[in-house]
């Protein structure tokens, strides 16, 4: 099994682990931490930060030092990503803690359309038009400034935007790219903004730092992530906090380091998504399968 393939397996158990774990009074931390412990566990790095993101909190949300406990009525969109020496499997699932059983749906009918359509010289607008077309039959908004991409080694936004409507956009699908689509549904307006920062960081311009304490930080993080993104948390496991905290300043000051916010439903409506990522082929293949 290559890299791809194993990749997308672990992504998709790991997955399944952690949504089994999300129910009322569960704790957040606990949670992310079991699951980033089992994509470890399995063979496999994080990709990214395990995300945990409820109700009108759409996605970038991760636990810092912070708990939080599950509600009654929460929806709950779980993300995770595990990688093989940059071989990235990207999915997520939506949990309803209440009675939001049609939002779920509408996410996840939209998904599973999408993928029929997804084939070499498939225009990406094409795959929007779909997912909102489902949503939209829900009673629903797709959520027009979120997306689905394309994915290389290292990179989990590989450049390409897969839209969650008509975008006019008519570039094509190509043999064997991967790609994730994740469509977002919202009993709100259709569209996120940014909210407070997340602690979650990228490196996106990789250059000499005069700082020891920033170069310090700055080596380990290309490193052990190289261009995918971390956790401030992760590197409490390796720095005192004073060192984390002020190389980190320099490093975004230096425009080093991109800083993620998180993202909310302008509206504060509930928003829920699901995602696969794909091989792309006359018969797609998901990669984020757990069998």
């Amino acid at each position: 099994m290559d890299n791809w393939e194993l990749a997308g397996k672990i992504s998709a158990q790991a997955l399944n682990y952690g949504a089994r774990l999300i129910k009322i009074n569960a704790s957040m931390k606990d949670i992310i931490e079991k699951v980033e412990a089992k994509i470890i566990e399995l063979g496999a790095r994080p990709a990214f930060p395990v995300q945990v993101s409820i109700n009108e909190m759409a996605a970038h949300f991760t636990i810092n030092e912070d708990d939080f406990k599950f509600k009654e009525n929460d929806v709950v969109k779980l993300d995770v990503g595990a990688h093989i020496e940059g071989a990235i499997g990207d999915n997520a699932i939506t949990i309803d803690l209440g009675n939001n059983k049609e939002l779920v749906k509408a996410s996840e009918l939209a998904l599973k359309e999408a993928i029929k359509i997804v084939k070499p010289s498939t225009k990406i607008n094409e795959i929007g038009m779909v997912i909102e077309k489902i949503i939209k039959e829900f009673g629903f908004k797709s959520v027009r400034n979120l997306s689905g991409h394309s994915i290389q080694e290292y990179e989990e936004h590989a450049g390409m935007t897969i839209p969650n409507y008509d975008n006019k956009d008519e570039t094509e699908l190509e043999e064997d790219q991967v790609i994730a689509i994740e469509p977002f549904a919202t009993d709100g307006i259709g569209l996120v903004e940014d909210g407070k920062l997340s602690n979650i960081y990228k490196i996106i311009n990789l250059k000499p730092v005069r700082d020891n304490i920033a170069r310090e930080l700055l080596r380990f993080i290309a490193q052990e992530y190289k261009t995918l993104p971390f956790a401030r948390r992760w590197l409490l496991k390796k720095f005192p906090s004073f060192k984390v905290n002020f190389g980190l300043r320099i490093l975004e000051r230096e425009n080093i380091l991109h800083h993620y916010p998180q993202l909310s439903e302008k509206s504060k409506g509930l928003v829920s998504q699901v995602e696969h990522t794909l091989l792309v082929k006359d018969q797609p293949k998901i990669l984020t399968k757990a069998e």
